[in-house]
């Protein structure tokens, strides 16, 4: 795929900056309520490509925001919500989506749930002491269920009340589609694409060498805080989840914004940040999400995976 000769715009979004850094092309951008950047090199590449390369990521990221979020009243994710009751028809992105969100919702044995969405009008995690109210708890967890709702694709039909939340899934999704997006693009180039520190990288840089990932320190919410850990990034991606800055106080306890769709409860034990690296973004996101999911098994559920993963607790 070759570059178009100007970058996109869009009236609704502050457009990218880009500078050069040393070796690399630096673009940031906001996008799905997080810092975005991407890391670019090559040979041949110009500022205008760059820029123009940038654009394009902010776009993808802007376009799959548009239209999978649950805040928006204008896509997909509204309208499902909109016919509960009645079968939707979907478009081939949105069903493929779909398709993974059911197999994470079985392989996770109904934990992984994108229809738990719901249970965050239960909850205010907002890192100080808070109690829910159990009658409401009771109630919307009736609504909670990826069981209850009946998918075959294209079709989707919600029951009355139930939500559908793809916001577990969509930021390692645009992570990936980014990077194939400006792998296709010409000149060629090394990428690396963070949304958010959701990572994947088209393969390593020009000098052979891996790309340097820092892991932050638990606690931290400093956007210049010391690395805690460096991971070298030859392929494939990273993604993180944790309670670093969304958490409550339950009882002197801190808990987690990971909730378990079958209590409707925060899942205790869990670790405050799991890491994982995998072949791709979208794989890494959902295996750190199943090791919170398992409280106090989170190493244990890892360790049978075989991929490298880096757990932070206390």
């Amino acid at each position: 795929m070759s570059l178009p000769t100007t970058p996109a715009k869009n009236a609704n979004h502050t457009p990218p900056t880009v500078v050069h850094t040393g070796e690399l092309w630096v673009g940031r951008f906001q996008a799905m309520a997080s810092p975005c950047e991407v890391l670019l090199e090559g040979a041949d590449l110009s500022a205008d490509a760059a820029t123009v390369m940038v654009h394009i990521a902010a776009q993808e990221a802007w376009r799959i925001e548009q239209k999978f979020s649950r805040y928006r009243t204008d896509n997909i994710v509204a309208q499902i919500h909109a016919e509960a009751g009645k079968p939707v028809t979907v478009d081939l992105e949105t069903a493929d989506l779909l398709d993974y969100a059911e197999r994470c919702f079985q392989l996770s044995g109904g934990k992984f749930d994108i229809s738990s969405g719901p249970l965050r009008k239960v909850w205010q995690f907002c890192g100080q002491a808070f109690s829910p109210d159990l009658a409401q708890l009771r109630t919307v967890l009736k609504k909670v269920g990826w069981q209850k709702c009946r998918w075959q694709r294209p079709q989707l039909t919600l029951p009355a009340g139930a939500e559908i939340d793809l916001g577990g899934i969509g930021k390692e999704y645009a992570v990936d589609r980014t990077v194939r997006l400006l792998r296709e693009t010409s000149p060629p180039v090394n990428v690396l694409v963070n949304f958010g520190g959701d990572i994947a990288c088209s393969g390593p840089r020009s000098s052979g060498k891996p790309w340097s990932v820092g892991l932050e320190k638990t606690g931290s919410t400093a956007p210049d805080a010391a690395a805690d850990k460096v991971i070298p990034l030859f392929q494939g991606g990273i993604a993180t989840s944790g309670d670093t800055h969304r958490f409550l106080l339950y009882q002197g306890e801190r808990l987690s914004h990971i909730l378990d769709p079958q209590t409707g409860w925060p899942v205790r034990g869990a670790p405050h940040t799991v890491t994982v690296l995998a072949p791709s973004c979208t794989l890494a996101g959902m295996l750190a999400t199943f090791a919170m999911l398992q409280g106090m098994g989170a190493e244990a559920f890892l360790a049978d995976q075989g991929l490298p993963f880096w757990i932070q607790r206390g």
